[in-house]
């Protein structure tokens, strides 16, 4: 890979509030998978937890591109 580009995000949703200090971990889904001249683009969906929450604090859909 030459290069790696943040493309974006759509569909972001904040669900839930984050205190200051809590632990978080991330869950990533490859959504869709597409050929780009020179290199591919990724879709993922994403689900961002919390420590001791009963749900999702955030659930964004990113997009990167990877060039070779």
């Amino acid at each position: 890979r030459k290069m790696g580009v943040n493309y974006g995000l759509n569909k972001v949703r904040f669900t839930a509030p984050v205190p200051p200090g809590a632990m978080i971990r991330g869950r990533f889904t490859l959504a869709k998978f597409e050929k780009l001249e020179g290199g591919v683009q990724t879709t993922w969906n994403v689900t961002v937890e919390r420590e001791g929450g009963d749900k999702p604090v955030m659930v964004p859909e990113t997009i990167s591109r990877h060039y070779f």
